[in-house]
This record gives C-alpha cells, structure tokens and sequence, in this order.
C-alpha cells in the first residue's frame, strides 16, 4: 500500500464504500462521488484487468474494450506489480460465481 494514499480522508472514503449494500447504492453514491467518465474509465480498467487475468492479448483487449494499449499496459503493470488488489477482487468474484 502507498503510504501516500493512507490518510484519514481516503480511510472515510472507504468506510463509506464498504457500507454500501446494493448495486443501486453503489451507483447513487459513485454517480455523486464521481463524474460519469470517470466511473466509465474504471469500470473499463476493471474489465481490461479481468481479460488480462484470463489470457487475452492486448490488442484483442483494446479492440473488446476500446481500451488505449497504454491503458491496457498500465493496468497489467498493476496486475504484475502492484498491491494485488484486482487479483483480490477478481478471485472473489469467480469464487462466488462457481
């Protein structure tokens, strides 16, 4: 974790997160944390991540997702050197989907 990130601002923001319950919760409260694009833009990270993880190769994935390959290349430099966080949620996910 960065601790450039930890602060008592970024730990409320994340409390807040996690007391969200629905999927309609998390859209009424992102849509006013957050401007449209970016919530697009990390949902688009989010799914280049997941195809990463599965295999699929950059220029598949930019074409699937309209992704830039720089976009694509810095999500993998998270999957491959970062804090393990897409890892973490994306193992949860396919373990609730089995």
């Amino acid at each position: 974790m960065n601790d450039k990130l930890k602060t008592k601002e970024v730990d409320g923001l994340f409390d807040a997160v996690l007391k969200l319950k629905t999927r309609d919760e998390c859209y009424d409260f992102f849509e006013d944390l957050c401007t449209i694009s970016e919530i697009l833009s990390m949902a688009q990270r989010f799914e280049v991540a997941k195809l990463l993880n599965s295999g699929m190769k950059y220029h598949d994935i930019a074409q699937n997702t309209g992704a830039s390959t720089a976009t694509v290349s810095r999500v993998n430099r998270s999957l491959k050197y970062g804090n393990d966080g897409y890892e973490l949620v994306i193992r949860r996910l396919e373990q609730e989907n089995n």
